[in-house]
């Protein structure tokens, strides 16, 4: 796959991301079908699998269970092969999840990201909304935090990944990346995403497949035709599935070209 500039930011990402939801939590999922978490066997397998395939982005969170532990102890020796996309503000605890955008608590979550990712930055660090988008970039201290937090150099880039247009709109004042549902069956950050372009702020789409209930060609093609996307994260347990989808992004790819 053709790297792609990552807005502004110097980062060059693959049209196609790996998201490793699913190598850390199987509980109060939105997926169709159940799964078991695989073994660490089967997730080093996975994870030296994705980045062999070609695929230079992963994207997890401290939400994402035992993800970002596993992502460490499989890709340290690795790391400079790799963008790493992590977030801050939830975490998920005994099958519940809990909120804290104050700056001791984001400054927290970042430290034990890096310990538990056994790196010293993180290339990309998105707020995890909870929905109330608006207050939480306007109210708390999590902006202001993020900012410190990468002129420090601990991080490279700072976004945001909300649930509405409007909260995605206002974090273009601050944000290095915004992180945006869009798909088939939601095209509402449409016009989001075109002005993100215009002020050079990258747009890297979650839920491209509709959290696995649309087909992984169709819905991959169809975010990638969006000249302004940077990469979709694209989840699963099965290599073949995500060899699949790369052959997908590599189709999408050339027909824009």
């Amino acid at each position: 796959m053709q790297l792609r500039p990552l807005g502004q930011t110097g980062l060059l990402v693959t049209p196609l991301g790996f998201g490793a939801f699913k190598i850390g939590r199987n509980e109060k999922v939105k997926y169709p079908q159940p799964y078991d978490l695989p073994d660490d066997a089967a997730v080093e397998r996975l994870l030296h699998g994705v980045l062999d395939a070609g695929i230079n982005l992963i994207d997890t969170a401290p939400a994402y269970g035992i993800s970002e532990e596993r992502i460490g102890k499989c890709l340290a020796s690795r790391r400079s092969e790799f963008v790493l996309s992590t977030k801050v503000g939830e975490r998920f605890v005994n099958g519940e999840s809990s909120f804290d955008f104050t700056g001791a608590g984001v400054r927290a979550s970042v430290a034990e990201s890096l310990r538990r990712m056994r790196t010293e930055v993180l290339d990309m660090l998105f707020v995890h909304s909870n929905g109330d988008d608006l207050a939480i970039q306007q109210q708390t201290e999590v902006v202001p935090t993020l900012q410190k937090l990468k002129h420090a150099g601990y991080v490279r880039a700072i976004g945001f990944s909300g649930k509405t247009p409007a909260g995605a709109v206002a974090a273009l004042d601050w944000a290095d990346v915004v992180m945006v549902e869009y798909h088939l069956q939601d095209t509402s950050h449409a016009d989001t995403i075109a002005s993100a372009a215009s002020r050079g702020v990258a747009v890297v789409v979650k839920k491209g497949l509709a959290s696995g209930h649309l087909p992984p060609a169709d819905a991959i093609r169809f975010v990638l035709s969006n000249p302004h996307v940077a990469s979709v994260i694209v989840g699963g347990l099965s290599l073949e599935h995500l060899k699949s989808n790369i052959a997908t992004a590599e189709k999408a790819e050339s027909s824009r070209q």
